[in-house]
């Protein structure tokens, strides 16, 4: 493989202690005191300024849900008073309405709502501060139609084609049981979009069913909170609600600080299930807290300065040392660089002899392969042997049509071997074979066929429980009878010291097709090594061991398994689990 060659190899010196090793000791301990004074801060200040802007958060959310639920009231009871207006009522009476309009616009600056509609019986506006939609017909409109249906103030709410939402309050106005209409009050509740749009928050309103209905974020309305956030994420409705606030200087500091992560705040509005959800930005949290960490670590790096001040005057003596350090450092490259030439020598012998033993594997495996072609082309051969015994007596016989058919099974024991020539070539080399639909009787009943010859010279009782339905698999048809004729010699052969010999062969269908071949011989001993190549129980000359090998490769080619173990009555039981072919598999293969 190559000599081997002792070097000595220098030995670098060991660093002098005194005041270096010390200086390393006092820069490492200072390192770490920042690192941990800037870790214990980073998490301290983090937390109480998050707190506080929490708590800050929490109180705007409060005081927002109190403003909306004051408005609310305020206006809840203005309907209430206008149903009971005698000027109202008279006008709706005497359908008179000269003078409502006036009267209605002159109540709006006292109630501060944001608009007033007087509707009469058939949903007609008679009167409202708005003169554009005068004498607009109401009737399908759901304040309108709720408000008949009650006794009591009503509150709807109805997004427009823009997406704005109108809020309102309404009430039947009657007489003497009779109702005369309805007086509908507009509450402005937009004003407080107007109002939170100011901050540094991202905030929404969301009804009973789970969808916007308030919001400083535009696209939020109208859709429910998880698809509203991915139209438009929380750090960017922020930063639109920013950028539109009018007055910049009046805004807090945080607003200039937005970050990309947010906290979020929900609480209940005490009013029709509707809940009121704020964002806000943990921009200002960071850069307060970035502001003390920058001052903690300038004041480490001018002590860190300092320090290396004093070590680079130290290292400057030790210059002449170092250089000293190289010359022998360079003294052992060379020597290493000779040694990994010689390791490259070794390894390219290494590469040769593993070549060598490969090409021994390969004529191994070629030895292998004889041996399975002698053992898989002897069957088939035995039984051409009988057959041709068979036909020179029925010619003798002047039986022409029946010798033709034992022809006939002898030019398909031709076929037979070729594939299995081509078999034991796919066993070594996968190959590609094309499975096909197959049922598994047939392939039953075509082994028993093979192996009549064998069959008639003993006295073996053959018993079969096959279902009558077809058992459909998928793979090859003669790869599937030769693991059955294996399967069946060697469960004759097993049989033979046995006064009564008897098989059985089971086919039962369920998950998988399984093909069961009992025996009543004397069982096997090895288990764990029964499907290893050459592996034998038989006497010399009578097999080589490569059957059940070969029959375990053409199983799992075929996606199945084949299992052995000793029944409990004794005799071995073998048994061969295949994929069933299902609906869809057969239609794909119908397809192509």
């Amino acid at each position: 493989m190559g000599d081997e060659t002792t070097h000595t190899m220098p030995t670098p010196r060991p660093p002098r202690p005194g005041v270096s090793m010390r200086a390393r000791l006092v820069l490492i301990a200072l390192i770490t005191f920042a690192v941990a004074v800037v870790y214990v801060s980073n998490n301290l200040l983090t937390e109480r300024y998050t707190e506080t802007t929490r708590n800050r958060a929490e109180l705007r959310v409060a005081l927002y849900s109190g403003n909306l639920i004051s408005e609310l009231q305020r206006n809840s009871v203005v309907p209430l008073l206008l149903s009971r207006d005698p000027a109202l009522i008279t006008a709706l009476s005497s359908s008179d309405f000269a003078q409502s309009t006036a009267r209605l616009i002159s109540y709006l600056d006292d109630i501060e709502a944001a608009s007033l509609l007087l509707l009469d019986r058939d949903g007609r506006a008679v009167a409202t501060t708005n003169r554009e939609i005068l004498g607009s017909q109401h009737r399908s409109d759901p304040y309108f139609i709720e408000a008949l249906r009650s006794n009591d103030t009503v509150f709807t709410t109805v997004q427009t084609e823009a997406g704005q939402y109108v809020f309102t309050y309404s009430r039947k106005i009657e007489q003497a049981g009779n109702t005369l209409g309805v007086i509908v009050v507009g509450v402005d509740l937009k004003k407080f979009e107007n109002s939170w749009a100011g901050i540094s928050d991202a905030v929404l309103v969301t009804d009973s069913e789970g969808n916007v209905i308030l919001s400083t974020e535009p696209r939020w309305r109208g859709k429910p909170e998880g698809e509203a956030l991915a139209t438009v994420s929380a750090p960017e409705a922020i930063r639109r609600s920013a950028r539109q606030a009018i007055d910049w200087s009046g805004l807090p500091a945080e607003v200039l600080y937005l970050g990309e992560a947010v906290m979020r705040h929900e609480t209940r509005v005490p009013f029709q299930g509707w809940r009121m959800t704020s964002f806000t930005s943990y921009g200002s949290v960071r850069e307060k807290v970035n502001t003390v960490l920058s001052l903690e670590i300038m004041a480490f790096a001018m002590i860190l300065s300092f320090l290396f001040y004093l070590i680079s005057r130290r290292a400057q003596w030790r210059s002449a040392e170092f250089a000293q350090e190289s010359a022998e450092l360079r003294q052992l490259n060379l020597a290493l660089q000779r040694e990994i030439a010689e390791r490259k020598r070794a390894e390219e012998n290494l590469q040769v002899a593993e070549q060598t033993l490969a090409q021994s594997s390969k004529l191994a495996a070629l030895g292998e392969m004889s041996a399975a072609v002698s053992h898989e082309l002897n069957q088939p051969l035995a039984a051409m042997k009988t057959y041709l015994a068979g036909a020179r007596l029925l010619l003798q016989r002047k039986r022409p049509d029946e010798a033709l058919s034992s022809f006939q099974r002898i030019d398909d024991l031709i076929g037979r071997m070729g594939a299995i020539t081509r078999q034991l070539k796919s066993y070594a080399r996968k190959g590609g074979d094309t499975f096909e639909p197959m049922d598994v009787r047939d392939c039953v009943s075509s082994a028993l066929s093979m192996m009549e010859p064998q069959l008639k010279r003993r006295e073996v009782r053959i018993t079969r429980n096959i279902p009558r339905d077809p058992v459909m698999v998928i793979g090859d048809r003669l790869r599937l009878e030769q693991v059955l004729i294996n399967l069946l010699r060697n469960a004759l052969d097993a049989t033979k010291s046995v006064e009564l010999p008897q098989v059985d062969i089971i086919v039962s269908l369920g998950d998988y097709a399984l093909i069961s071949v009992r025996d009543n011989g004397n069982g096997v001993d090895d288990l764990d090594s029964l499907f290893e190549p050459f592996y034998t129980t038989k006497a010399p000359g009578d097999g080589v061991g490569l059957g059940l090998a070969i029959s375990s490769g053409i199983v799992s080619d075929l996606g199945g398994r084949l299992t052995a173990r000793n029944g409990q009555d004794g005799g071995a039981v073998f048994e061969v689990e295949l994929p069933i072919l299902k609906a869809e598999d057969a239609d794909i293969e119908a397809a192509e």
